[in-house]
């Protein structure tokens, strides 16, 4: 029994050596790769980190945006060789363009023969938002002076007759506005900062007594709209980047579980805002130089890019219009004070504009 114990050991014994040796030859090999490797890295340069052409620019695409369906912006028209801080692309009936200066605070008309000429000049109510009446008057929203001034006003197509709605009194800075089907408007608050969220949207009621508050505590709340049956309102929230739905049961009453964030923009800072018959909803990026689209269900489905954004021009959008019954769009944009000037781009989205209040 011990013999055979023994030969079975003896049998054993050369092939497990092989295998250490194999074993320990392998170890061998592998730790004079690692030194080999060691030794080339320690020669190879280390160049640290290196640009590359889609990370250039003061605002390259962010990574989650670059696969979106992307096209490119035309010129259209350039106001002024200087940096205007354009804003409140609206139509009139007549397929006039109306706009403003913020900072000056002039109304301009530009027809579509691209005759340009002035309806308000400047003035100190800080105009930033357009919305037409179906009766012509021109409804404006002003700034102010940024912290105490703030109004809404209208205005008769000719520029006479301004009527202050909201005053100053009422403690808000009026930024953009839109009207239901009803002939109320939805304005939003430009108050606040990301760390003090005071600003929000509110509902003025359609015989312009009653302000009713419809979101709140927001960081200086920007553009708005409506969806195309005004059953959802869409809003944007410059300073903590956000995009508000909103569904809406009644012009003042917000349905069950009916709000959400469903976009956080990176980067600053979501603007003025525009839907088209689709439901989707169009986000001028200020200073990014470009728009970004959503589906109804605030899904990013595209972008636009206005020209030369690339080396850091044009990067101001502000305002997005659609040309009436077309899926036309034009784009306020300037570049400060990059030598551009301050420019119309024109580009076509997924589909015609909603059809707003002035044209029902």
């Amino acid at each position: 029994m011990d013999q055979g114990n023994r030969s079975k050991n003896e049998l054993l014994t050369p092939a497990s050596s092989g295998r250490r040796a194999c074993l320990t030859r392998l170890v061998g090999s592998l730790g004079a790769l690692v030194a080999l490797d060691s030794v080339a890295s320690t020669k190879t340069p280390d160049r640290g980190l290196a640009y590359t052409p889609d990370i250039r620019g003061p605002f390259p695409i962010p990574q989650n945006e670059r696969g979106l369906h992307t096209i490119t912006a035309t010129p259209y028209f350039k106001v002024s060789d200087k940096g205007l801080q354009l804003e409140g692309a609206s139509f009139d009936r007549k397929g006039n363009l109306l706009f403003v200066d913020v900072f000056g605070g002039t109304i301009f008309r530009l027809t579509p023969d691209k005759v340009l000429s002035t309806v308000l000049p400047p003035n100190s109510l800080g105009s930033a938002g357009i919305a037409i009446h179906k009766d012509g008057r021109i409804f404006v929203s002003g700034l102010g002076n940024f912290v105490d001034t703030g109004s809404i006003f209208w205005l008769n197509p000719d520029g006479s007759g301004l009527t202050t709605i909201v005053p100053a009194s009422a403690g808000y800075l009026p930024d953009d506005l839109v009207f239901d089907k009803n002939g109320g408007f939805y304005f939003t608050d430009f108050r606040g900062s990301s760390d003090n969220p005071v600003g929000g949207v509110h509902y003025v009621s359609p015989d312009f007594k009653t302000i009713t508050p419809i979101l709140s505590h927001m960081a200086i709340a920007n553009g708005v709209c409506l969806s195309p049956d005004g059953s959802v309102l869409w809003a944007t929230e410059l300073s903590a980047g956000r995009l508000h739905k909103v569904e809406l049961s009644g012009a003042t009453t917000i349905a069950p579980f009916g709000t959400a964030v469903p976009y956080y923009f990176s980067g600053f800072a979501p603007d003025s805002m525009r839907s088209d018959s689709d439901g989707n909803i169009y986000v001028a990026m200020y200073s990014q130089g470009r728009v970004l689209v959503f589906n109804p269900n605030g899904i990013a489905i595209g972008q636009i890019l206005l020209p030369k954004r690339e080396t850091g021009h044009n990067m101001r959008s502000t305002s997005i219009g659609f040309v009436p019954g077309t899926n036309d769009m034009l784009i306020l944009t300037n570049d400060g004070k990059g030598g551009e000037g301050s420019w119309i781009f024109h580009a076509k989205g997924f589909a015609k504009g909603t059809t707003l209040y002035s044209h029902q």
